[in-house]
Order: C-alpha cells, then structure tokens, then sequence
C-alpha cells in the first residue's frame, strides 16, 4: 500500500546514511510506525489500546528485570526476600507495587483491546492470523501471570498453585503425571517455585517476539477500522506519525495517570490480603480465588457440578479451556460479511448480552459457591458457548446489515468537499 504522501525514509545526517547502508533498522521503523505506515483516518480511541498494550509489557519487563535483583526463589526465603523489597530497598514498594498493579492494568488493557476486536470483527478475513497471534499473546499472559502469583509464596500463592495445577490431574491416565512434572513433585514445593520464576522470567520475552510477528502480520492487510471498508483510496487514509503517534501518545499518559493513582493510593485493591501472609502447607485458606483477570474462567470451572458420562471436574477443564480456544474458531463461525457491529443491528444486542455474561461469571467466580451462585455460573457458562457456536451462525445467516458507507472518507467527512490538502488531508 503506497501512497503519495508516504515519503520514502531521507537519513538527514552522514551517520544516518552510514547506518542506514549497513544496518537499515531507522528505515524498517519508518515504515512500520512512522510516516511511511499508512493508517485508515477514522481510527477512534479504541483502537489506542493496542499501544497501550505494548507500553505495559515494556512497563512488566523493565520492572520484573529489577525485581529479580532481589528476589530469592528459595521456598524458605522468597516471601521474606519480597518483604526486604519493601521494606528495605530503595524504592522497592514502588518497584513492587508497579509490577503487581501493572500485571492487572495489562489484563485491563488486553480485554477492553479483544472485545474491541470481537465488535469490530478484526478477527475476520484477513485479518485470521493477527487474530489467532493475538490470542497467543494472551495465553502466554496467562501462563506468566500465574506463575508470578505463586513467586511471593503467600498463602494464595500456594493454594493457587495447587488448585490450578490440580485442574491436570482431572485428565485420565496421562493428567496426574503432566501435574506432578510440572510442579517437579507432588505439591508445590522447592522444585515448582524454581522452574515458575524460571519461566515467569522467560515468557515475557516470548510474548514481545510474538508481539512482534503480530505486528508484522498486521502490516501486510492493513489496520482494521470502525467502519470496516477497505482502504480505497489516498483520502481514506494518514500517515501513522504524526497524527496517530500524537492520539496514542496523550491517551497513553491519560492511561498512565490511572495507573498511577491506583499504584500511589490503592495499590492491594486489586491483590489478596491473604497473600501477606507466608505460606502453609497445614493451613488451608477458607476461600481459594485466583486474580480477578480469571475469574470468569474459574466461574466456568465451578459451573460444573454433576458427573454426566464424564467426571463433573474434567467436564470443567474442558469448557475452561475451551472457552479460550474457541476465539480461535471465530473467524468461521461468524460468516457474516459486515465486520463492523455498527452496521449489525442484531449483532451489537447480543454482544451486550456477551459483556455482561463476562461479568456474571467473574462474579461468580469470586464469590462463594452457594445454590444461587452456581445457578448463575451454569446459566453464564452455557449462554458464552451458545453465543459462539450457535447465536453468531444464526445472525449471521438471519441478519439484515445497515448500508455501508461508500468508503472510509465519506464516512468521516459526512459528504462534505474533499479538497486536497498536506499528507492527503480533506477539510472536515
């Protein structure tokens, strides 16, 4: 995609062009985030997440990279070694705090950015594999958070780590040995704490490579956009930098200042109390929660209550997992052409229906499991799978779309004159 205002990248210096022959790394930036990056112009604030998403990761990384400066992965010393941290190193509740609380803010960031992408259809064609690499991207977010609740080695950290890893033992024949491998053991003991902080510091590092081939993916179709029309012409579009770097920008320092308050003012609102305190084998918690970013899926888990065919427990495994992997089937459940759920009349009832399911099963996840509470986990959980395997064919086989904008343009510029301008602007 070439247009006429995408400048070819100029080093404006002698040591520009000497590194520009011999290692073209300001080029590639150029035309993959700078003014050679053609983005469609009616982009809206939802689409700042996606940076906002990478700024986060950079924010886990460069904190977690200091933390473990100090951090003992001994199961006799871990706990007090993150105590030293804040209490005796320099700015170490601060270093602490931001980790913590920017793990939450990062899930934030991750969910508002996929159910962007679940109204927008940006898992459509094609578009299928930055979908499906996303997704990677999250379940490696997972895996990283789980194994950084159980680093601090409080009480939700053990029992944490037992109840999750016990999900495995659920699999007939081949599910008690997987846990015991993964755990090095029986239960979670000297063995899991050092391989979790081992991988807990590896996966970070594989979630920015994978980052990185989505954003590479991405850039061959072009962004997705509210209106979901392809790119047409030179005024459907803008350069990547300035417009865009300037709206990411001031949205990321508007974000950043939420974060700050939440880390400055409130910064174990969204922690567990019961991580303060060291862990006991001997000493089972009265309610075992995971973090908030899971609780719907452990509002699925405990949806399932009976044995049928299956052990009541394995049929939990299953759904929970397979609430995941069923976002990768999406772009071929939902057949329709429209992308955009602007123009789905039928479509946007029902995903606001689905946002608020979400939210039932994270309620109930948390909450405990009495007869009302497991009534709403079975009702949440069944009406998530009949949303994707049944409701979206069904709409999409049924629904009579709203008219399409004729392109991206006359979209924002509500058929007003379209004269040229600098970097292909029209007056609107």
């Amino acid at each position: 995609m070439s247009f006429a205002w995408a400048k070819p990248y100029e080093p404006k210096t002698q040591l520009g062009h000497w590194i520009d022959q011999r290692l073209p790394l300001p080029r590639m930036v150029h035309g993959a985030v700078g003014g050679g990056y053609p983005v469609p112009r009616n982009l809206n604030y939802a689409w700042n997440f996606g940076v906002l998403a990478g700024v986060f990761l950079m924010i886990q990384i460069v904190t977690g990279i200091v933390l473990a400066m100090w951090y003992n992965s001994g199961i006799a010393t871990a706990f007090s070694s993150v105590e030293h941290v804040m209490r005796d190193v320099n700015s170490g509740w601060f270093l602490r705090y931001a980790h913590a609380n920017g793990a939450s803010f990062f899930f934030i960031v991750v969910y508002i950015h996929i159910f962007r992408g679940l109204f927008y259809g940006s898992y459509k064609a094609p578009r299928e594999l930055v979908w499906m690499l996303g997704l990677v991207v999250y379940l490696l977010m997972m895996a990283t958070a789980f194994m950084g609740y159980v680093l601090p080695w409080g009480q939700m950290s053990y029992w944490g780590a037992q109840v999750i890893t016990g999900f495995f033992s659920a699999f007939p024949v081949v599910g008690e040995p997987l846990r015991v491998f993964l755990l090095g053991g029986f239960a979670p003991d000297q063995a899991a704490l050092t391989r979790f902080f081992s991988l807990h510091y590896l996966l970070p590092f594989v979630i920015a490579a994978v980052v990185i081939l989505k954003t590479w993916a991405l850039h061959i179709p072009g962004s997705s956009n509210p209106t979901g029309v392809d790119v047409k012409t030179e005024k459907d579009t803008l350069p990547f930098h300035p417009f865009f770097t300037a709206k990411d920008g001031w949205f990321v320092l508007a974000f950043l200042m939420l974060y700050a308050a939440v880390l400055f003012f409130a910064p174990n609102a969204l922690g567990h109390p019961d991580n303060y305190i060291e862990a006991n084998p001997l000493a089972t918690p009265a309610h075992i929660v995971p973090e908030w970013y899971f609780l719907p899926f452990y509002g699925i888990l405990k949806a399932f209550t009976v044995d049928f065919i299956l052990p009541a427990k394995l049929w939990g495994v299953i759904a929970m997992f397979g609430s995941i992997l069923l976002l990768f089937l999406l772009p071929w459940l939902d057949r329709s052409p429209i992308r955009s759920g602007h123009y789905r009349p039928m479509f946007k009832v029902f995903f606001a229906i689905l946002i608020v399911d979400v939210l039932l099963l994270g309620w109930a996840g948390g909450a405990e499991p009495t007869a009302p509470v497991v009534a709403v986990m079975q009702i949440a959980t069944a009406y998530y799978f009949a949303h994707f395997l049944i409701i979206l064919p069904l709409i999409s086989k049924f629904e009579k779309p709203l008219p399409l904008p004729n392109s991206i343009s006359s979209s924002v510029l509500h058929g007003e004159a379209e004269e040229s301008a600098p970097y292909g602007l029209a007056k609107a």
